[in-house]
């Protein structure tokens, strides 16, 4: 869940946090999210995942941290 990737701050700086169910995650995610239920994943407007986070709140940082505008998808 610590992989760094490039973003592309160019055009569209909206990014979507949505909630995600750890149980339909990789093993070996389920493996580091430990006793959580749900993670938050910061996706941009092509649907490309950014981040994988434990937390809401940490999810709007991270975004907000790279210059971009996070949304909440419900």
């Amino acid at each position: 869940m610590n992989t760094p990737i490039e973003i592309n701050a160019q055009g569209n700086r909206i990014v979507y946090v949505k909630t995600v169910e750890v149980s339909e995650l990789p093993w070996e995610v389920r493996e580091q999210a430990g006793d959580l239920d749900q993670l938050y994943a910061v996706h941009d407007s092509d649907g490309q995942q950014l981040a994988l986070v434990a937390d809401r709140k940490l999810a709007f940082v991270l975004a907000r941290e790279h210059d971009l505008s996070p949304v909440a998808v419900h």
